[in-house]
């Protein structure tokens, strides 16, 4: 019979880690915001996005509407991913507002668009990465992309792309053309900043190789990339013989010399390399091969 395992709570160290890092990434938004974008006309897409214009035609400060704006999203985060996150992204989006409130009469770092485009783009993308990697969120419309994906059957990053394009064109009538489109490319680098802080720089593929030599592929991987390789029973769907496949995680740098051991034992194996978001667990540690 199967053990009853009991869910292990975090400990005091854990809280401590996420609650300092998500109070850092909030800050970082909010000064990427108030010192570099908002003072040169350029937004972020989402809810933030819909506050800085609301905030531009109101005398309405902007942490007020971010955080009215969040409050039901909230909501719908609790019901649909849990409590832990809706507390996270509550404690963030109340850091965040406040701190915006306390910049806002500070004086940008720079008037230049490029620059303001170029270091907001990155403390931005920092700050919202360093909240969703520990468990949180800063912007209630990816939570709306998701309920709206499920309805609607398309895509959820679809979706998110058409509700940022319809904000950036709404800024384009408030703020200017220009500014429009500098805000798109500060949203795109955001974006991809944000991407490295949550999966990390140190990207891994994930490879599964079918060959009749598996065995000697197998041992080639393990003595000269120092990867551990499993070893998977399958069944071909049209010859129906049973065969073993081999899967294994390796960094991107080391796909190129890992298909070179493999061709070099069987030039006809089939090889399948995928992107990883993340590793956690197993013996994934390279060994050394001297």
């Amino acid at each position: 019979m199967p053990r009853n395992r009991t869910h292990k709570k975090p400990t005091f160290a854990d809280y401590l880690r996420k609650f300092i890092f998500i109070t850092v990434g909030a800050i970082l938004m909010a000064v990427a915001l108030e010192i570099f974008l908002v003072p040169n006309e350029i937004i972020d897409g989402g809810i933030t996005g819909i506050s800085i214009v609301l905030s531009e035609v109101t005398t309405v400060p902007l942490g007020v509407f971010i955080f009215i704006i969040n409050l039901p999203f909230l909501f719908i985060g609790y019901k649909q991913i849990g409590k832990t996150f809706a507390v996270s992204t509550l404690y963030g989006v109340a850091v965040m507002s406040v701190t915006t409130a306390f910049l806002h009469h500070v004086e940008p770092f720079t008037n230049e668009k490029i620059l303001a485009v170029l270091y907001g783009g990155l403390i931005l993308g920092l700050g919202v990465g360093l909240v969703i990697r520990f468990g949180g969120a800063l912007d209630g419309s990816e939570i709306v992309a998701i309920l709206l994906s499920k309805k609607l059957r398309i895509p959820v990053g679809q979706i998110i792309m058409f509700i940022n394009v319809f904000i950036f064109i709404v800024a384009g009538f408030v703020f200017g053309a220009d500014s429009a489109m500098y805000s798109i490319f500060a949203f795109y680098l955001a974006a991809k900043v944000m991407d490295i802080v949550v999966e990390g720089l140190d990207e891994s593929k994930s490879v599964t190789i079918i060959s009749s030599e598996h065995e000697e592929i197998s041992e080639a991987i393990m003595a000269r990339l120092g990867r551990n390789t499993t070893l998977i029973y399958a069944k071909g769907g049209y010859t129906k013989e049973d065969t073993l496949m081999i899967y294994c995680v390796v960094t991107r740098l080391e796909v190129a010399k890992l298909k070179a051991v493999v061709h070099e034992i069987d030039s006809s194996a089939f090889i399948s390399i995928s992107n990883v978001a993340d590793v956690l667990g197993g013996n994934i540690e390279k060994k050394s091969i001297h």
